[in-house]
């Protein structure tokens, strides 16, 4: 079975524009969208795990995409929060261009393999040129919503 991200996209989990300017503001900003949802039981730790694997490497992909993610415990299911910043954002993406689009993925640590397909499906989604502009060109948190839900049943179809 083909892992889904309709499947976990809350349209109460999706704003445009956010407020922050910086990656620490977006980051932090999406960081809390997503622990205002009960997916998230312990927000100091998935806070921490997100700084931490950021430090590590910066999440910014390239083409405009950044996803920060993080896996830990406290976490009850897989979820994410995506915003579009009113200006493009320094993420010290491995292109070296700023970010137009974030996804914070959150994951219960003993889902690793969904984590992974659920990186990948947003990363396949996000490589269509077409997909990417109408995405970043998205005027509002509903009509990016639709988008991004409907990419699962476009690719059955």
């Amino acid at each position: 079975m083909t892992f889904e991200l309709s499947t976990i996209l809350d349209p109460h989990l999706v704003k445009v524009p956010l407020e922050g300017a910086t990656k620490r503001e977006t980051i932090d900003e999406l960081c809390d969208l997503l622990c205002t949802s009960d997916v998230i039981q312990d927000p100091e730790n998935f806070r921490r795990t997100v700084w931490d694997r950021e430090g590590q490497r910066s999440t910014g992909i390239g083409e405009g995409l950044a996803i920060p993610h993080g896996k830990c415990a406290g976490v009850r299911e897989i979820t994410m929060a995506i915003g579009l910043p009113r200006e493009p954002v320094d993420f010290d993406s491995i292109d070296g261009r700023p970010v137009k689009m974030i996804v914070l993925l959150a994951s219960p640590a003993n889902r690793i393999a969904d984590h992974i397909q659920a990186l990948g499906r947003i990363s396949k989604f996000m490589a269509d040129p077409m997909i990417r502009e109408r995405a970043f060109d998205s005027p509002d948190a509903e009509s990016l919503y639709e988008l991004l839900a409907g990419l699962d049943s476009a690719t059955r179809t």
